[in-house]
């Protein structure tokens, strides 16, 4: 298989839907299928359910394969990139409901295990992929030791796997692993969402992750649009606007990564800004923050946006 199709989605913006909780802590189920749907609805075309921002390690099996079964729901005309992980016998397992849900992508997230191998680290994302050879698959990379080698080898290994998310904070260091693999073997994202978009699409990334898609699709689809064009002076303003949101994200070693982007969709009336530790509510200076930002957002957005008509 070529995995063709796969391969285009994975060239866009990578969205990673938050996972919304309800007033008992319980996994809100239906409010992820409208958040979904308003993610579909303003042109997302790609979507990570059970990702980092969907607060991954954070869920129970019963309720990862609960949100791959809604996903598969109102997933419409969107490709789904299923996130899996943990050993390798409950990464089949998910990926055996998203089979039987009918999704055809998954992202294998990185293993947290402390003693790791290079060959290990090939045969446990070799096996995971085996388990489904008909379903095309992402790596995230999250760490320097992982080299292009290695990378190489498992591509001609697992001729399914079709993509790497690649989180590293050094566009040189992904330009050098990127040329030692070969650009053509992998869709390259930058897995380190709208801030690295720029400096890594420069070094020949497809495309990028984004949790702030949730909050305004329009901004990262005009990211999107401006790297596609080449327009890097356009797409720098955009980072430039969005910059003191993603900021806010990043500090503290992204301590507040995903209760940001809550806590502004709560501001927006979208969903319950609650995460589960060990994440944690953003303080009132931040959420005050956070307002004004949205406010500015607001002010520049064209008539019609998901921003200002709240919930469209």
């Amino acid at each position: 298989m070529t995995f063709a199709a796969q391969r285009e989605a994975l060239a866009d913006v990578v969205a990673i839907p938050v996972t919304p909780y309800s007033a008992d802590g319980a996994v809100d189920i239906d409010a992820y299928e409208t958040l979904l749907d308003r993610l579909i609805r303003n042109g997302v075309r790609t979507i990570t359910p059970n990702g980092n921002t969907g607060e991954f390690y954070a869920l129970s099996p019963v309720e990862r394969r609960s949100l791959i079964a809604a996903s598969a729901r109102v997933g419409g005309s969107a490709e789904l990139l299923v996130g899996v992980g943990h050993d390798i016998a409950e990464a089949s397992a998910d990926l055996a409901v998203a089979a039987e849900h009918g999704i055809r992508m998954a992202m294998i997230h990185q293993p947290l295990h402390p003693h790791q191998s290079g060959d290990g680290w090939i045969d446990y994302h070799r096996a995971i992929a085996a388990t489904q050879p008909d379903m095309a698959f992402v790596l995230y990379v999250r760490s320097e030791w992982i080299t292009g080698g290695m990378l190489r080898r498992l591509g001609d290994l697992s001729p399914n796997i079709v993509g790497v998310k690649y989180a590293i904070p050094d566009p040189t260091v992904f330009a050098s692993v990127r040329g030692a693999v070969g650009p053509e073997r992998f869709v390259w994202i930058a897995g380190l969402a709208e801030p690295y978009a720029l400096s890594y699409a420069v070094h020949g990334a497809d495309g990028f992750t984004s949790g702030l898609v949730n909050v305004d699709p329009a901004i990262s689809l005009s990211l999107r649009d401006a790297l596609r064009a080449g327009a890097y002076a356009e797409a720098d303003v955009i980072l430039r606007r969005i910059a003191r949101f993603e900021e806010l994200r990043a500090e503290s070693r992204s301590a507040n990564n995903v209760s940001v982007v809550k806590e502004a969709m709560a501001q927006l009336g979208l969903c319950d800004s609650r995460v589960r530790p060990p994440s944690r509510a953003v303080t009132e200076e931040v959420r005050a923050e956070i307002a004004a930002i949205l406010d500015q957002w607001r002010a520049n957005a064209p008539a019609g946006s998901a921003l200002v008509a709240v919930g469209a």
